[in-house]
């Protein structure tokens, strides 16, 4: 009974045996309620393991008792989390223990108790004991021929999880941990931890090692005492050439990329630029102290480049070898971290002809960087050699985002890191991985990805209006290339324009989930005409190439009618100068004869706006601001035209279907243009944002040389004499326009005439280092104020 209860594995026989003291001296049934007591017990329990396992190795035990101890430990491992659960596993043995010992013990009181009669032995009595005797012997015998065969199964069993575990190790479990590292170098939040990984290697080299030891021990006791046909002498050869060759698969598996080639301020990892220092961590998952600062690591370019004509080539420049040590790594791998690279150009002949006339962009090129060493210890020796993933390497600034596309495209759709030819003939990504990647971009640099409707919006404007996008498929030149209709940029200098505007000026409200973002037009009409008046929504501008973002809100006419208006779209030089949530928080109407007011009531579909905004509104103002450099300042919208009169537009306000030029800032809803996004300023009034202290304007113009002249015409010539010398600036280049600020102690409005010279023309270069009183200056303009 006791051999059937055991015959399980969650407690085995064997350590039920081996440390019978110390379990039958544990309170286990305090242990399965406790579960502090339980997690103590525990740790002790694979304490006892391990030296029960060291009293094997130190007596001279079955090598196989040492590898069962081992797997036990490894088993009981799975209870690290629930310590309690192998608590009431144990006391439940020890309860049918008792049970079974009371069983026999009540057994033997009645055999005492009965009467038993003496009868006479008769010769078929005898026989029959005879007969009894026999198949006790011979079920004895039976008993070891098992016992023989278990030994032989577990020994079988050892062999056959090794070449198991090797198999998962390098088939299975690396190629996922690098396909991880692909989708992480893309954005993808993966764990690409190698310290589980690490250990599995390093455990599986030592058991070969180990088997290695043995085979060597006996051979030199088949040296001594040997006979003919030795099954040993005859086996042994094959069994060394299997271990070696287990050994060595393992090992030249084991030295990997852990961190990918990278610049400090680079647009993401794999995207190189020449001159410029970049990393790279080297790491071999067989820990080895022996070889501690031992193997030394060499990096190589592009050591087998393809034949492509105007193919280019580097060397690499800096501490190209690096020792293998401990030092470098956070938990005692072996690692070269190698933190000072740089890339160079060869001279012309390096790149020469090729055999083939297929030529690549800078951008499409990829390269792919080599790492060799050699591992020696214990008489086998190993040349180890790995890649990094294919890096594109720029000249310039501005190849980055275009680099950056191409190491997205590449990583989202191969896994082959030495298909450096894989642009000559990209394959198509399905919507299904486009969406993938395109969320991961955005959980790369916030805590949100894209939802199901931002992604959908993003489908139809790739693919039209569709039932269905997973059976769709885009081209690399799609994604990348060629312009989206009605604009001169491509689909991905867009989303990454984006991209860049939402990681720089607006992660906070992108996080909150405020943005919504990638929505048409046509359905932001359809969800406003549903909310009541002063509903709002923020949206991304389809037609800016940089990143433009844009809100559109809701109200109604006196009979009724829903009107949808919006805003043109913000970009980075206007969110530099102010912050979004200000905007928001600001942003006001002027309408003939009323006071200035808000539109913006609640945030899509009712959120109150400064429920939403008001953490980020500031209160300070001049010096305190950290982005005002006036003191008393306000936002001052402003309609910009080329001409010195004023336009009486005031009254447009009431005219829902034509456009509200009164500050440039609001127009009837309706298709962005599809023009250029640079207008120029004689043809569209435009909106600008400016930071004018209404207090200053006497000052201003106060403050300007005593022999300015009055008159606008005599005043343009002096300033062009006054700003550039000789040759003047060109009168085409000097933009007047009217603006209006908000001051409640010189009442509602004042109107202020500017003239402005953008900082591209020919000033003198004192003015532009120190401009003359008078003159506001910003990143763009000089402006003057009357």
């Amino acid at each position: 009974k006791v051999d059937e209860l055991y015959s399980q594995e969650e407690l085995p026989m064997d350590v039920r045996h081996y440390l019978a003291h110390w379990i039958e001296s544990q309170d286990w049934a305090r242990a399965s309620q406790d579960m502090s007591v339980a997690s103590i017990l525990f740790q002790v329990l694979l304490e006892e393991l391990d030296k029960q396992h060291s009293r094997f190795v130190q007596e001279g035990k079955t090598f196989l008792q040492q590898c069962k101890f081992r797997r036990f430990k490894h088993n009981f491992q799975r209870y690290q989390e629930q310590p309690h659960n192998l608590a009431n596993i144990i006391l439940w043995f020890m309860m049918k223990e008792r049970d079974i010992l009371q069983s026999a013990q009540l057994a033997e009181q009645v055999q005492l108790l009965q009467v038993t009669q003496n009868t006479v032995e008769t010769d078929n009595q005898r026989n029959i004991g005879s007969l009894m005797s026999n198949l006790r012997t011979k079920v004895q015998g039976m008993e070891h021929n098992i016992k023989s065969l278990e030994e032989q199964q577990d020994e079988f069993d050892f062999k056959y999880q090794t070449r198991m575990m090797e198999g998962v190790l390098v088939n299975v479990e690396l190629p996922e941990w690098k396909r991880r590292q692909q989708k992480f170098c893309i954005g993808a939040r993966e764990d690409v931890q190698l310290q589980l990984l690490e250990s599995w290697f390093t455990s599986e080299a030592e058991c070969l090692f180990q088997v290695r030891k043995f085979l060597k021990k006996v051979e030199e006791l088949t040296a001594k005492v040997s006979y003919e046909n030795d099954p040993f002498k005859i086996q042994k050869p094959a069994l060394q050439n299997k271990v070696d060759s287990l050994l060595t698969t393992l090992l030249k598996s084991a030295l990997v990329v852990e961190s990918q080639p990278s610049m400090p301020q680079g647009r993401g990892p794999l995207v190189l630029r020449t001159n410029v220092q970049f990393s790279v961590k080297i790491r071999l998952l067989v820990k080895v102290p022996e070889l501690n600062h031992v193997m030394k690591v060499t990096v190589s370019m592009d050591s087998d480049a393809p034949q492509i004509k105007g193919y280019r080539r580097f060397n690499v420049l800096g501490n190209s070898t690096k020792a293998l040590n401990m030092i470098e790594s956070n938990n005692g791998g072996m690692v070269a971290d190698f933190r000072h690279l740089t890339l160079k150009e060869k001279k012309a002949g390096g790149g020469g002809k090729g055999v083939n006339d297929l030529s690549l962009c800078v951008t499409e090129e990829l390269h792919v960087m080599c790492f060799e060493t050699v591992f020696v210890l214990h008489g086998l020796s190993v040349s180890l050699q790995t890649t990094s993933l294919p890096v594109v390497i720029t000249s310039g600034t501005s190849q980055q985002q275009s680099a950056w596309a191409s190491i997205l495209w590449f990583n989202m759709l191969c896994t082959d890191a030495g298909n450096v030819n894989f642009f000559a003939n990209s394959p198509m990504a399905t919507w299904p991985q486009l969406a993938e990647m395109l969320s991961w971009q955005f959980l790369s640099i916030t805590d949100r990805g894209l939802n199901s409707d931002q992604l959908h919006m993003i489908a139809q404007k790739l693919f039209g209006q569709q039932q269905n996008y997973d059976s769709c498929r885009i081209s690399w030149s799609k994604f990348s290339k060629e312009n989206v209709p009605n604009t001169n940029f491509s689909f991905y200098v867009w989303f990454d324009g984006i991209l860049m505007l939402v990681k720089n000026y607006l992660e906070n409200l992108w996080n909150d989930g405020y943005i919504m973002g990638f929505v048409s037009k046509g359905k932001e009409k359809s969800l406003l005409k549903k909310m009541q008046s002063g509903t709002f929504l923020l949206r991304f501008s389809e037609s800016i190439r940089d990143g433009g973002i844009t809100f559109s809100w809701i109200e109604y006419f006196d009979d009724g009618k829903p009107n949808v208006r919006s805003v043109q779209p913000f970009t980075k030089v206007d969110l530099t100068q102010i912050p979004f949530s200000e905007i928001i928080h600001n942003f006001q109407i002027l309408e003939a004869e009323n006071v200035p007011e808000n539109p913006l009531k609640f945030l899509y579909p009712n959120i109150p706006k400064d429920d939403a905004f008001g953490k980020y509104y500031t209160v300070k103002s001049g010096a305190k601001n950290p982005y005002l450099e006036y003191i008393k300042t306000k936002l001052v919208f402003v309609s910009k035209e080329n001409t010195l009169e004023p336009k009486a537009t005031m009254n447009l306000l009431d005219e829902p279907e034509v456009e509200l030029p009164v500050n440039g800032l609001c127009d009837v809803h309706g298709e962005e243009p599809a023009a250029p996004d640079v207008l120029v300023p004689s043809d569209e009034l435009m909106r600008e944002s400016l930071l004018l202290d209404p207090g200053s304007v006497e000052m201003l113009c106060s403050d300007l040389p005593p022999d300015f002249p009055s008159s606008t015409e005599e005043l343009e010539k002096s300033l062009q004499m006054y700003l550039s010398g000789d040759p003047m600036i060109p009168a085409s280049d000097f933009t007047w326009f009217w603006a209006c600020v908000m001051d409640p102690s010189l009442g509602p409005l004042i109107s202020l005439l500017c003239v402005t010279v953008p900082l591209t023309t020919p000033l003198s270069p004192s003015v532009v280092s120190s401009p003359p009183a008078g003159f506001l200056r910003d990143e763009r303009r000089l402006s003057l104020y009357f």
